[in-house]
């Protein structure tokens, strides 16, 4: 066991967060996610029974936001014309303002499928159980 590691982040999460360079990426993707399809080319984690805030919070723990890109944290864009309401974001926008001195104003927004086409360039897709619509987000890392 190792001291100071939230408990949530398994063995092989730690080590893939460990093996992320400077400005790779890691998808947190809510249950509607395309994950596996997604994540051809990288890393899959599934963390079934989990919800997106509670594994941001422990990813944000150990991992260093980017401080070279204005926003290293990216939210999936609400489509024109969908009516839905995303409070999670306020999660989200909080958890980063509890561990990045820039708070929200490292959390951008990525239109739907650029998100997706950015997603396949990822290290890692962590597909969860959260059942938030647009609750998606990627994690740009930087340096200690």
């Amino acid at each position: 066991m190792l001291r100071g590691i939230p408990e949530i982040l398994s063995p092989e999460l730690v080590k893939i967060l460990c093996e992320m360079g400077h400005s790779d990426r890691i998808v947190l993707a809510d249950g509607n996610f395309p994950a596996e399809s997604m994540g051809k080319d990288c890393h899959v984690v599934r963390m079934d029974g989990h919800g997106v805030p509670e594994i941001l919070e422990a990813i944000l723990k150990v991992f260093p936001l980017d401080t070279y890109v204005e926003k290293p944290v990216s939210l999936m864009q609400v489509m024109p014309g969908d009516k839905v309401e995303t409070p999670i974001w306020e999660t989200y926008k909080r958890l980063v303002e509890e561990n990045d001195e820039r708070g929200e104003k490292a959390v951008g927004e990525i239109e739907r499928f650029e998100f997706y086409e950015q997603a396949k360039k990822a290290y890692c897709i962590v597909a969860t159980s959260e059942k938030a619509l647009y609750a998606n987000i990627m994690l740009q890392k930087g340096v200690l």
